[in-house]
């Protein structure tokens, strides 16, 4: 399993929100490209980068944040948050975003994804944020009568490089990931799927790592930030390196 150290942006800053709420949002770095290359220098494969402002414009608006991420970080990055077009899409893989994750396009415009996942393949992403099973869209703030899994189907045969799965109660909370329903889903369908939202401890990274299920990776943002688990031992877990 990989780890992917998340950067969310807000305003040009690396923040974490609580339960995807953008008025309780924390400030952990005024600089996202040196909190990349700090990511980076502990050890990580990936990161993790979302244009919170752009999730709810429709459209990037974290731009010069994340361009400038891509020059200080050397491993792949993935981004979602506003992609709402394959003008846009391209931009980003133009740019060096390795991955791009489409989350209300999943929902809203389904043909889109995949349209673009056939033409960059291994190269588009479906985020799929839930709310008590029920998809979340528009940066959380709408909630929608579809099931994680129905969603998760539809892209089954799409060619889509991976489902970044988020309990969006779980997110920023520390109050521990969904392991069962995040298990659940990567066992239901054949695309890997990532684990986000609620890591606060080694040991809920080693709950997913020893769930059984066919994970990917996890991501984890706050307990980074915070010191509460570190980049390293986070990584060799995830890897089973370490117990």
């Amino acid at each position: 399993m990989i780890l992917y150290p998340a950067i969310d942006l807000k305003e040009g800053r690396c923040v974490r929100l609580y339960k995807g709420d953008m008025a309780q949002a924390t400030v952990f770095n005024e600089d996202p490209a040196a909190q990349a290359a700090e990511f980076v220098a502990a050890g990580c494969d990936w990161l993790h980068l979302v244009d919170l402002d752009g999730a709810f414009a429709g459209k990037p608006a974290n731009a010069a944040a994340v361009e400038g991420i891509l020059r200080a970080a050397k491993v792949p990055v993935q981004l979602g948050g506003g992609v709402r077009s394959m003008e846009v899409l391209e931009g980003w893989l133009e740019k060096g975003v390795r991955r791009v994750i489409l989350g209300t396009a999943a929902l809203r415009d389904p043909d889109f994804v995949k349209r673009a996942a056939k033409a960059h393949p291994g190269r588009v992403a479906v985020g799929i944020d839930a709310r008590e099973g029920r998809v979340a869209v528009e940066g959380w703030a709408e909630t929608s009568d579809v099931t994680a899994l129905e969603l998760a189907r539809r892209f089954e045969d799409a060619g889509v490089a991976a489902i970044i799965y988020t309990d969006i109660e779980r997110d920023g909370a520390m109050q521990g990931p969904n392991v069962e329903a995040t298990a659940a889903l990567a066992r239901a369908v054949r695309i890997p799927v990532i684990a986000s939202g609620g890591v606060s401890s080694l040991d809920d990274l080693r709950a997913l790592r020893d769930s059984g299920a066919p994970l990917d990776g996890a991501i984890s943002g706050r307990a980074l930030y915070d010191g509460r688990i570190d980049v390293k031992s986070a990584a060799a877990v995830l890897k089973g390196e370490i117990a």
